[in-house]
């Protein structure tokens, strides 16, 4: 599956309005076998931005392509001096109320998966188990020569040395982590090669432009297939590699309900939308269930 760099669609004016009821997704995860597929938006209410919501990242920044990052060592040397930095306030980002219902709710086993397009990491550190990261994960890095995967703290450390005092002023940070920094902010930023074989770095995320690897696309495909219902959470489903999968659970019969503030591709393939903010709408969802966010302890 190719990531394009989709970066606007305009809802026609005959979609369905969103709801305030959120009786159907408590209903739904009462019954359990819920799928939970997860945007950026989830992530907003821990500081990180989304994409396309309001105050959304692409008003003022264009995310990188695969093609670019490949074709030539000043476009890496942009990214990685922007992400480096990016990195240093994405890393710090921790989980909000709707990560932790989403964590409280499998811990109960209402859920049968969660499917997140999401490179942030703040399911799992939220609790949330078997998360499947379809656009990969920032806090890994891969070469592009040899395979070698290494921990993205080795190489932030690594940049560190080979650029003291490096702290330019970004003018925001994306949902992809990377900082908003100009030409001469990124000045002559060093990057460093695989620790390995000296070959190219990049993060293990699906940049726009890249493909979505198939066996990780199968498998969702195959949590699909096997939930009873799909929680959309937190995206526009702008990005056919979301989409697809409230397609197929539509056509399979399956129930779709999506809570994003925004309307979304999806929402004709949805039996509702509820245009809450996800912290309080998945909070009130919990409460309705009797279940506490952070319920470790009565496991």
């Amino acid at each position: 599956m190719r990531m394009r760099p989709t970066l606007s669609w305009t809802p026609p004016a005959d979609l369905p309005p969103g709801s305030t009821d959120l009786e159907p997704v408590a209903d739904a995860l009462s019954t359990g076998g819920v799928l939970v597929l997860s945007g950026a938006g989830i992530s907003t209410e821990s500081g990180i931005p989304d994409y396309r919501g309001e105050g959304g990242s692409l008003r003022r920044h264009t995310p990188m392509t695969y093609q670019e990052f490949t074709a030539g060592a000043q476009a890496r040397r942009r990214y990685w001096a922007r992400s480096h930095l990016g990195w240093r306030s994405f890393g710090r980002a921790r989980p909000n109320a709707g990560h932790r219902a989403v964590a409280a709710f499998g811990r109960r086993g209402l859920l049968s998966g969660v499917i997140t397009q999401n490179v942030d990491g703040l399911h799992q550190a939220a609790g949330s188990e078997d998360v499947v990261e379809l656009h990969g994960s920032l806090d890994r890095v891969v070469c592009l020569t040899c395979g070698a995967v290494s921990p993205r703290r080795e190489l932030a450390q690594r940049l560190e040395e080979a650029n003291p005092g490096y702290a330019p002023v970004a003018a925001g940070i994306n949902p992809d982590g990377d900082a908003d920094l100009t030409d001469e902010q990124v000045g002559d930023f060093r990057v460093v090669p695989c620790a390995v074989c000296g070959g190219i770095l990049k993060p293990d995320v699906v940049f726009f432009g890249e493909n979505v690897p198939p066996q990780r696309v199968e498998r969702c495909r195959e949590l699909v297939r096997e939930a009873a219902s799909l929680l959309v959470l937190g995206t526009s489903l702008t990005v056919m590699s979301g989409l697809r999968f409230v397609r197929q659970a539509a056509q399979e019969g399956k129930p779709v309900l999506i809570v994003n503030r925004d309307p979304t591709r999806g929402d004709r393939h949805a039996r509702t939308r509820v245009a809450l903010p996800l912290g309080t709408a998945l909070t009130a969802v919990a409460g309705r269930l009797g279940i506490p966010l952070d319920d470790r302890a009565a496991d």
